[in-house]
């Protein structure tokens, strides 16, 4: 039992949601589908590509990836007709223009002004605590300390 449990979490990642009617009969036309259909999010589930989502949107998407490129599209013209008419959401990856240009640089800013503020910040507790010690001690009073400690 426990054999059979274990084979069926082995293979269910190889159950994806394309149908054997929505293969293609061209296997480099269906490997460049495959590919395509990893980078395209269901808009139903969001989370799962639309290869593994069965949401009936995600069935129309595959067959229209397929559709393209049996007509001849390249890759990115497909890629460039879902988003025409779904828009960028889709994407798993958006592009690095416009607006979402503004996504991808607001981390690394956001990081690199913490760390200024942390090496300021730093900067000015060291200065502080320098302005803030206490002056060496003198020969007579590091004298007197030295004779209170050994009693």
């Amino acid at each position: 039992m426990t054999r059979l449990v274990l084979i069926l979490l082995l293979l269910a990642p190889a159950a994806f949601a394309v149908q054997p009617d929505e293969v293609l009969d061209d296997p480099a036309l269906e490997t460049r589908a495959r590919e395509i259909s990893q980078d395209l999010r269901c808009p139903v589930c969001q989370g799962e590509n639309i290869d593994e989502s069965n949401a009936a949107i995600s069935r129309d998407l595959r067959l229209y990836v397929r559709e393209r490129l049996v007509e001849g599209d390249s890759d990115a013209e497909v890629i460039d007709a879902v988003t025409d008419r779904f828009g960028e959401f889709v994407l798993f990856s958006p592009r690095a223009t416009g607006g979402n240009l503004i996504l991808y640089l607001a981390g690394p800013l956001m990081a690199l002004i913490g760390v200024i503020m942390g090496w300021r910040f730093i900067a000015s507790r060291r200065a502080s605590a320098r302005q803030d010690a206490e002056p060496p001690l003198s020969e007579a009073e590091q004298a007197r300390l030295d004779e209170i400690m050994r009693r």
